[in-house]
This record gives structure tokens, sequence and C-alpha cells, in this order.
């Protein structure tokens, strides 16, 4: 790792100026210097989180925390880039640690074999000046975590991808970003041709910076959207139906959906986990008020292991929200970003509690 020279011009060594040159002519110096003082959490190393521990160390943070207690498995061959072949049995942050310290060397890149449900409330809020990514999680560790995020001011992120399927969401609260806006060229009353007209439309436009705020509800309430109603009805047939199969397939483990790890499965045990995941969905959406249609049948065909092409598309829209967000630069997703593999087709909703 190379320590930060402090004592630089703009608090930024001439090292770092020559590695992130790209990104400071695309996002200026000031977003760049605030990558580089944020710290991640990342919870969760398989194929998904590789890929946003790729983004966020080739972007430049200054550091990130790579946790997850799992062991390394056959499976995470599959998406998984950063374990070395020969790691099976290993923990797999720990596996994960060597590769991804070499895409950056200054980036402080750290591991961290605990479970993150062991983790303290105070654990995460030293993460203050940074955000917390979670990908792979129960939905009880997103809720306590996101709670834990909201209330510190900690900006809030969680993932997952299900066979053909993923998504992404954030919770940054109340957020200010900048907006890099063209200005209107002016062009004298009644002038529509002539050589001002024309230096107007060939002149590259210039920009102002404009400030702005969002404001993010927690994921709890962003899964707990009220769909009776005439209004309901409506922005029902709007919404994504990778939302509620977020809804019916919140666990991401094979103790919990078994037959994720053997796509195409037709064995006794991967029959009745597709009866296990309709039972599931018929439960899910009554109980949600909404109708079965939203999600067909054969949706559990296509909800296995990790696909390394959808964790590229939701781990590289994941790690550039990150990204944004700490940058403070352009609007972020907010709140919901859904991949369909199957469509080829990505969508952002924003989901929660009237405002």
């Amino acid at each position: 790792m190379v320590e930060k020279d402090e004592s630089s011009p703009g608090g930024i060594s001439e090292e770092e100026a020559a590695q992130y040159d790209r990104q400071i002519r695309l996002w200026g110096l000031e977003a760049q210097k605030r990558l580089r003082a944020s710290r991640v959490l990342l919870v969760g190393l398989r194929g998904l989180g590789a890929e946003v521990a790729k983004n966020l160390i080739l972007a430049g943070v200054r550091g990130l925390t790579l946790l997850d207690h799992q062991q390394v498995s056959p499976e995470d061959s599959r998406a998984q880039f950063l374990i070395p072949v020969g790691s099976q049995g290993r923990n797999r942050a720990e596996a994960s640690l060597e590769r991804a310290q070499s895409l950056n060397p200054m980036v402080e890149v750290k591991a961290d074999p605990e479970s993150v449900e062991s983790k303290p409330h105070e654990f995460f809020t030293q993460f203050d000046a940074g955000s917390v990514c979670l990908t792979c999680c129960s939905r009880e560790s997103m809720v306590r975590i996101n709670q834990i995020c909201h209330k510190n001011g900690i900006k809030f992120f969680t993932g997952d991808v299900f066979g053909y399927h993923g998504y992404m969401f954030a919770d940054l609260g109340d957020h200010e970003f900048v907006e890099e806006k063209p200005k209107v060229a002016k062009v004298s009353t009644g002038v529509e041709d002539g050589p001002e007209a024309k230096r107007a439309r060939l002149e590259p436009a210039e920009t102002t910076m404009v400030k702005k705020r969002l404001e993010f509800c927690q994921l709890r309430d962003a899964l707990a959207v009220e769909w009776r109603g005439e209004k309901a009805t409506a922005a029902l047939r709007r919404t994504a139906p990778d939302y509620f199969l977020l809804q019916v397939s919140p666990v991401p483990s094979a103790a919990a959906v078994p037959h994720r790890d053997r796509p195409g499965s037709v064995s006794r045990s991967g029959a009745e986990d597709s009866q296990r995941l309709l039972r599931l969905r018929r439960e899910v959406l009554e109980a949600l008020g909404v109708g079965s249609h939203l999600l067909p049948e054969h949706f559990h065909s296509f909800c296995f292991s990790e696909m390394a092409p959808v964790c590229a598309v939701v781990g590289g829209v994941l790690g550039q929200e990150v990204v944004k967000a700490l940058s403070q630069r352009d609007p972020p997703h907010n709140n919901f970003f859904f991949f369909d593999g199957v469509r080829g087709q990505g969508m952002v909703e924003c989901l929660g509690p009237p405002h």
C-alpha cells in the first residue's frame, strides 16, 4: 500500500494524480479527494461482491474492508475472480485479499473473517465518513444494518444476484450532490440563421454546477409498500416484477434456497426446492395483496446461483452508485435498480412511503 502524501498540493500526491488522472479529468479533483477520504465496508465476497470490490478499489477509495465469514466453495469459481484456484476451504474474504490489493496499492484493503451478524452497532459507525455495502445478506441483516446507518448518517447500499436477475438498493439519507448542467446558449432575438446562430450551435456549450438534494427512505419502508387502493394499483403497472422476486427470495444462502447452486437441476431435491419457492411466491404475493401474474410460475427456472455476466452488470451499477454517493457528483439512483437478464433490461424504481 502506498501512503498518501498529505503535504502535496490539494492533499493528493503526484503518484495519485498520475494514477487517477482520467478520473480527475472526468469528475474533478474535489470529487476524487472525497473518494480518497472515504472508507467502505463491503460485506459478502461472492461474485457480486468481487465486482463491487474491483470497482471501488480502482476508483480509489481510501480503504476497503472485506467482510465474509464463509469458506470458499466450488460454486465461487463461477463468478468470483478474486479467489485463486485451489483456495477451497479458506475464508472467502482472506482468499480474496491478495488479488484485491494488487488492483491498486494506493488503497488500504483489509479482510475480516467474522460474521456480519456478530458485529455490534459500534462496528458500523466507524464508517461514518464512507459507506456500508452489503451483498448476498439476509433481509434481517439488511434491515438491521440499514437502521444503524440511517440513524448515523452513513450511506447504505445492498444488492444481490438471483441467476438471471439482480438488484441494488440505496439509502443515502438526506443526500446533497452537484450536477453538471449545460448553459443555454443565448442568440439575439429573431436571429435563427447567420454566423451568430451557427457559432452558438457549433461551439461547446458552457456548463455550470447545480447543487441538489434528495431524501431516501430505509429498506424496511421500501419493502412495506401498500399495494391496495387506486393509486397503488396504477403504480403497480409500472413496477418491475423483480421487486416481487426480491420479496420472495430475500435470503441467498444455499441452505435457504438450495437449488440456486444447481441451475437446471432435475433431482428430487431440486424439484422440492422449486415447489418451496412457488409456495413462498403464493404466500408473499397474497400478503402484499397483489396478483400472482406479477411473478410468473416459471420464475424459479431463472433463479439459481450467481451468473458472471449478471454480477458484472449489477456490480458495475452498484459500484458506480457508491462512487457517485461518496464523491457527491451526479444524481444517484433513488432507490432501487433492477436487472432482468432474460430481457436484457435494467430499470430504476423509486419505491417507498409517499413524501
